[in-house]
């Protein structure tokens, strides 16, 4: 599964994910062969940065 384009809805999908599927974001990342560099970038973009306590972007 190709992760979304826009920010809001890559937010949703990559925190339901975290949530539900993955211990952290290593392991997202891993296992859906994505660029964290380039995840956190988008995301930070639209000003939600990761927090590996909470495994979430707030």
């Amino acid at each position: 599964m190709a992760l979304p384009n826009d920010p809001i809805m890559l937010l949703s999908v990559v925190n339901l994910k975290l949530r539900d599927f993955y211990p952290s974001l290593d392991a997202l990342c891993d296992d859906l062969d994505e660029d964290k560099a380039a995840l956190c970038a988008t995301l930070a973009a639209a000003g939600y940065g990761y927090d590996p306590v909470r495994n979430q972007f707030v």
